[in-house]
């Protein structure tokens, strides 16, 4: 990788570090999209051969599939599921609120909200060059937490037609109640518009390649979305120079992310030339092992290691990028984080990998890209329920708001508002 002076960057060089490749792809999403909203499930069935090259007569996975996929599992690793579920449930269910809150605000006024769970959302979980058991959790999970009546997956297919046992033991333990062997922006066509065979949702949640992201982008007319969500991205912000440990675990931490796809980015910002040259060169040790070899060195391609001025620099840097996972391996962590506003998921000290919440410490692993971690926050409970106003006024209540009331709808000229006060106070 080719190492630069962060303050030595030029616009194109800044542009192309954020550059997302959602763009190039739109139009070609776009005619997949009308074609599933025109043709329903032989659009659907078309481009799953076309892309997956796997020939469907049934895109819905059925209940004996599940429990064939659990069967031939080896139990350890069902248990390493059922732990991740646990935790990630455990993790989702801090963050319920109570369905229903009311209080008087003053006299003969009582307000508060009612939060009703969604009923029926889509989950891409992605598959293709991976299988992705862990999205499944995590995009399940807490839809099932909030109470969301119906969860459907859509997932890519093998060739053979048949679904990663992994992810469907996956989707199984997290409660999914129906899944659906479509992956790409054909799979959410079909969620956000609804065929013969796949329903229409509520809203459409999970992470996917610049494919998946275009479509979700393009069909908030019709379906709400999270965010855009893929491909991955990592930063990690660091002025530690002297454990030759630190430069292995920096390294082997931007190979993680860049194993997820071609187009993911891995960014490493140090106030450290020295820690530049030996992170390079473990990048290039480590990747020669790597099973995933091709895709880690194209997505790598797209990266940089970045030297900064001091840590404030490093700090704006970050805070522009906004990206979807920050590393800060820092002396003082906690005073740099006070500094930090805009990245989806904080990774604090050596021994907290993006790993440890992609699998298993119970946060959530479906973040937003893009830059949207300047504005959105990743998945959670909320992204699953809707909240409504409740208002509780009594006639003495209203009386003390009326003559508040009254001007300031006439003030607007909505002289219809003022009567609808007026007339409850008539003799």
């Amino acid at each position: 990788m080719n190492i630069k002076r962060l303050s030595e960057l030029n616009d194109a060089q800044m542009r192309n570090l954020l550059r997302s490749d959602v763009e190039e792809v739109t139009s070609v999403v776009k005619r997949i999209l009308e074609d599933v909203l025109k043709n329903g499930d032989s659009a659907v069935i078309k481009y799953t051969k076309k892309f997956d090259d796997a020939v469907l007569k049934n895109l819905e996975v059925i209940e004996e599939d599940i429990k064939d996929a659990e069967a031939s599992i080896d139990a350890k690793l069902i248990k390493h599921l059922e732990k991740a579920a646990r935790n990630i449930a455990a993790f989702h269910d801090e963050q319920l609120n109570d369905e229903l809150w009311l209080t008087e605000f003053r006299p003969g006024i009582m307000l508060g909200q009612k939060t009703t769970p969604l009923d029926r959302i889509g989950a891409y979980v992605p598959g293709g060059t991976a299988s992705y058991p862990s999205t499944a959790l995590m995009t399940v999970i807490p839809a099932k937490v909030a109470g969301v009546r119906e969860v459907c997956i859509c997932t890519p297919p093998r060739p053979d037609g048949t679904v990663n046992p992994l992810t469907l033991a996956a989707a199984g333990i997290a409660g999914a109640n129906r899944i659906f062997k479509v992956g790409g922006a054909q799979a959410i066509a079909a969620m956000a518009y609804g065929t013969k065979s796949i329903p229409k949702v509520d809203k459409i949640v999970g992470p996917g390649n610049v494919y998946v992201t275009a479509a979700k982008m393009l069909v908030r007319n019709d379906v709400e979305i999270d965010f855009p969500a893929g491909p991955s991205e990592i930063v990690i912000l660091t002025d530690q120079v002297s454990e030759a440990k630190i430069a292995s675990f920096i390294a082997s931490d931007m190979i993680a992310q860049a194993e997820h796809d071609a187009s993911s980015v891995a960014i490493l910002i140090t106030t450290s030339k020295k820690l530049a040259e030996k992170v390079d060169g473990e990048i290039e040790r480590q990747v020669k092992k790597s099973l995933r070899k091709d895709v880690i060195t194209r997505s790598l391609k797209r990266s940089a290691i970045l030297v900064a001025d001091d840590l404030e620099q490093g700090i704006d840097f970050v805070n522009t990028i906004a990206p979807e996972h920050l590393e800060l391996m820092v002396p003082d962590p906690l005073n740099v984080l006070k500094n930090i506003k805009h990245a989806g998921a904080i990774f604090i000290g050596e021994y907290s990998p993006v790993a440890a919440g992609d699998y298993a410490v119970g946060t959530n692993h479906v973040l937003p890209t893009m830059r949207y971690a300047r504005v959105l926050s990743g998945l959670d409970v909320a992204h699953f329920a809707k909240k409504s106003s409740i208002h509780i006024i009594s006639k003495s209540g209203l009386r003390d708001l009326k003559d508040t009331i009254i001007a300031l709808a006439e003030a607007e000229g909505l002289e219809a508002h003022a009567n609808s006060v007026r007339k409850r106070f008539e003799r």
